[in-house]
């Protein structure tokens, strides 16, 4: 729960559709104002151009880089920060042990060999298992983070696109999936939105710099058999 990850927020599906809701139902009200075209003056007078007032904000950077979540992910960093000393232990035992096998390899018997590279195989499964573990529950532990701060990102969102005469705002944290292909910078809201939402959410003692929390670092590959002299990573 990589902090500017240049992919779109778990928050995800839920937060899009909201999005979509605003932006249609504002679209609409300016739709509704006279019948035939959407936003036309009335006949009796010289019709008015119709000005759709459109937001871009990368939502993902908007949430980490406000008080609150600057302070979310560093509780998060540290609360995994002793499984991750944890694995790298493991992984450095597994390690010192493929070291010594390389460098013995040559003065041991078939069958301690083939009882080494058994020992340094179960290691290594018992590393992946528990990377695998830890990873789960930290991607977990993330996306709680993310649900329960795009919860409230939206609101603030909301209230900032009433406020300031926005008929659409646009994610663009994922590239991939953003139709937006160029934007003016005066387009861009995501900082204003960061201060609305820090305004809305105070937090005392914030970290003094938005971080991303980092999972836990994947060990390296297992040996391919037994009987087969372990690989570096």
């Amino acid at each position: 729960m990589k902090m500017a990850k240049n992919q779109i927020l778990a928050v995800g599906f839920g937060l899009s559709l909201a999005l979509s809701s605003l932006a249609v139902s504002q679209t609409t009200s300016a739709s509704a104002a006279a019948p035939g075209t959407a936003g036309a003056a009335p006949a009796s007078g010289n019709p008015a151009p119709t000005v759709t007032k459109i937001g871009v904000v990368q939502i993902q950077e908007a949430i980490l880089a406000t008080e609150e979540g600057k302070k979310e992910f560093e509780a998060l960093q540290q609360r995994f920060s002793p499984k991750q000393a944890e694995l790298k232990s493991q992984n450095d035992e597994v390690e010192n042990l493929k070291k010594q096998y390389q460098a013995q390899a040559d003065k041991l018997s078939d069958d301690e060999k083939n009882s080494r590279a058994r020992s340094i195989d179960s290691k290594q499964k018992a590393l992946q298992r528990s990377f695998e573990d830890a990873q789960g529950e930290f991607q977990q532990a993330e996306q709680e983070v993310l649900d329960r701060l795009g919860a409230k990102m939206l609101k603030t969102l909301e209230k900032y696109a009433q406020a300031n005469g926005y008929s659409i705002i646009l994610d663009v944290s994922n590239p991939q999936t953003s139709p937006v292909l160029w934007a003016t910078q005066g387009n861009v809201i995501t900082k204003e939105l960061v201060e609305a939402y820090n305004a809305d959410n105070p937090v005392a003692g914030a970290a003094p710099k938005p971080a991303a929390a980092k999972a836990p670092a994947k060990p390296a590959a297992h040996p391919a058999g037994p009987a087969t002299t372990p690989k570096k990573p």
